[in-house]
């Protein structure tokens, strides 16, 4: 009988062998790509303001202003619609979910690590200043998610078994089409498909794995080395989900992020109702802090250019993603479903974020060493520390969350280059729960800086082709709003 060889380095040694190798590959290779697309303009000592941050930014000002502040008009109306005062239950429309189901899978996408680490990193960097130039950021890209969901409605595919596919790579190719710009249009849309993979896996798969294992491992002490236990547990539920494809993540995302929402926010309530004789001085501190801030870096500059970061990288106003969520709405109206993606900023942003601001503002905590996630747990845990373990279940339902909608996104954009069927449907899927546990198990720094990148990267294609076809959107608007005026759309409860 032969012996068995004895390998000369332990299995976690050979991992962490191959974690080094699969990073210097990218970095070597791939490290100019996500260096470009974070390429910032130095403002002063210690302050750098990224390019792509003011990409999108303004582009939110320019649909704010060309759709006549769409978002604070027809505010009211966005609600009504959600809610289905406006859908007809006996009419039989074309799509997959509600309105509401939409909703909540483009905020499951959305709604995450970004209000929990993303806020406390910006209040460690720039002071409460920054939640005010968060809330801004929040209120203009309103217009933004306006303007890309409304494109993806009326662009969508809708396939003969009912299934629809839609978001940004169709809209490109198929309105630039109409307009006799075939190859620019097919270019941004296949441009654009390729970053929304890439960012399927890595940003909206592997890291969201990655920072919810060292979340459980923190909180509960486990050692390190057993992040393939949390993935494997993680790929089953996510397989679970996105197995039966859009109407089981509708289905699960409409439960789980009003639970989500509720358990943070509520988490957030008690800490400023027992708080709640600080609370008018935190605002104070938000105020006057946005113009004359004693943020670590740079005062009102540093204020301003982190809260315009973080804001944008939490709500993803104008990256493209939400448009393909979406676009699977049942509804014949697709600026309908513009209004229903305008609240998506305003809840990710404007509500969750500014509640985790408060919450580290009245802690005092922002002043000292700790950031991100680390600052936003030690600001709840000050009041109780039961939080300690309810934040926890919070980060891992917003990842488990984020997972199962950047899941529906990567497939659309894999659908869109490789083809609809269930076969192709099933390669991908596979690979993206293989993903979840490789993403659990191994720390990949410039995979996930690669990943990030080809997010905002997302942007470029998407926003280039928003400021070409937004006339289309102002057509949709008029003809919608006059129908409501003369009585033709009614509300039916």
């Amino acid at each position: 009988m032969a012996m068995m060889c004895i390998p000369s380095l332990s299995f976690a040694e050979e991992i962490v062998g191959i974690d080094q190798k699969i990073d210097q590959f990218f970095t070597t290779y791939f490290g100019w790509f996500a260096s470009a697309i974070f390429y910032g303009v130095k403002i002063e000592d210690g302050v750098t303001f990224p390019l792509i941050v003011g990409w999108l930014f303004v582009a939110a000002i320019v649909f704010t202003f060309y759709f006549g502040f769409i978002q604070l008009r027809k505010f009211r109306l966005s609600v009504d619609i959600v809610s289905g005062k406006y859908s007809d239950p006996k009419s039989k429309v074309p799509g997959e979910v509600s309105h509401f189901q939409a909703l909540t899978t483009a905020l499951s996408g959305t709604v995450g690590l970004g209000n929990i680490a993303g806020v406390g990193v910006a209040l460690a960097i720039g002071g409460p200043g920054a939640t005010f130039w968060m809330i801004v950021c929040g209120l203009f890209g309103m217009a933004s998610k306006f303007t890309e969901c409304t494109l993806g409605v009326k662009y969508r595919n809708e396939n003969a078994d009912g299934t629809v596919s839609g978001g940004p790579m169709y809209y490109l190719s198929k309105a630039f089409k109409e307009k006799g710009n075939v190859k620019t249009g097919k270019f941004l849309a296949v441009g654009f498909a390729i970053m929304t993979i890439f960012a399927a896996l890595g940003a909206g798969n592997m890291f969201q794995g990655n920072q919810a294992n060292a979340m459980i491992v923190q909180t509960f002490g486990i050692a390190p080395g057993y992040g393939w236990v949390t993935g494997i547990v993680f790929a089953v539920l996510v397989a679970g989900v996105i197995i039966g494809g859009m109407p089981s993540i509708g289905s699960v995302t409409s439960k789980l992020v009003p639970f989500m929402a509720a358990l943070y926010i509520g988490m957030a309530l008690i800490v400023l109702i027992s708080h709640y004789d600080q609370i008018g001085g935190a605002f104070e501190q938000i105020f006057v802090g946005a113009f004359t801030g004693a943020g670590v870096a740079g005062g009102f500059i540093g204020a301003l250019i982190q809260g315009l970061k973080r804001a944008t990288f939490s709500n993803e106003a104008g990256v493209g993603s939400a448009a393909i969520a979406h676009s699977a709405v049942k509804t014949k109206e697709p600026i309908t479903e513009g209004f229903v993606s305008l609240l998506e900023p305003f809840i990710d942003t404007v509500l969750i974020c500014t509640m985790t601001a408060l919450v580290i503002t009245i802690s005092g905590m922002n002043t000292g060493e700790l950031t991100g996630v680390a600052l936003t747990a030690a600001a709840f845990t000050e009041t109780a520390s039961i939080f300690e373990y309810l934040l926890a279940l919070a980060v891992v339902m917003f990842a488990f969350s984020t997972m199962v909608s950047w899941s529906y996104y990567g497939l659309k954009a894999w659908t869109y280059l490789f083809g609809e069927g269930k076969t192709t449907e099933l390669v991908y899927k596979g690979m993206f729960c293989l993903f979840v546990i490789v993403g659990t198990s191994i720390s990949f720094g410039a995979v996930i800086d690669f990943s990030d990148a080809a997010m905002f990267a997302m942007s470029i294609f998407n926003i280039i082709g928003l400021y070409y076809l937004m006339p289309i959107v102002k057509e949709e608007l008029k003809s919608y709003l006059s129908r409501i005026e003369s009585g033709e759309i009614k509300k039916y409860r």
